[in-house]
């Protein structure tokens, strides 16, 4: 990790509607979890003529490898019906503890200790889930070192 370019920040997150999918999988099903997920919320978005309002995300409910507890899906304009597992749902306004992170996902365990050691130093606490914004994806870079993930901590 290039510590010299972790910026890690504070900022103020608005109340932003999604559709998701929030399902328990195990660590190495989540990969086709994730693209399975995402291909069929896209669809339906493209069924309702809804474009999303930004990068897709996943929200990690729990660390537990065999048994995560993860929300993915995509930010939208304003609260849609959902379709079978699909379901609207938020990301709720207030304070995140934020990271823009290049590199690769393997990468990604160091700078979520190095934002937990800011919280500390800050006096915060973290609530809710963590969430991960995928600005690419590995179809998309040739180089796991170009993979772009913001990385939000609710703080209270």
């Amino acid at each position: 990790m290039k510590q010299a370019m972790l910026a890690i920040e504070v900022r103020q997150q608005h109340y932003q509607p999604v559709l998701s999918i929030r399902t328990r999988t195990d660590v190495t099903r989540l990969p086709d979890l994730i693209a399975d997920s995402y291909s069929r919320i896209g669809a339906y978005l493209n069924e309702l003529d809804i474009e999303p309002e930004g990068a897709p995300f996943i929200a990690y409910y729990n660390r537990d490898m065999n048994d995560l507890d993860v929300e993915m899906g995509f930010p939208v304009d304003d609260v849609i019906p959902g379709d079978r597992d699909m379901c609207p749902g938020e990301i709720e306004e207030g304070r995140m503890v934020t990271c823009m992170y290049v590199g690769p996902y393997e990468g990604m365990k160091e700078v979520y200790g190095e934002m937990h050691r800011y919280i500390e130093e800050k006096g915060l606490q973290t609530k809710g889930p963590a969430y991960e914004t995928y600005y690419n994806s590995p179809e998309e870079v040739e180089n796991p070192e170009e993979l772009m993930t913001r990385i939000d901590l609710p703080v209270y």
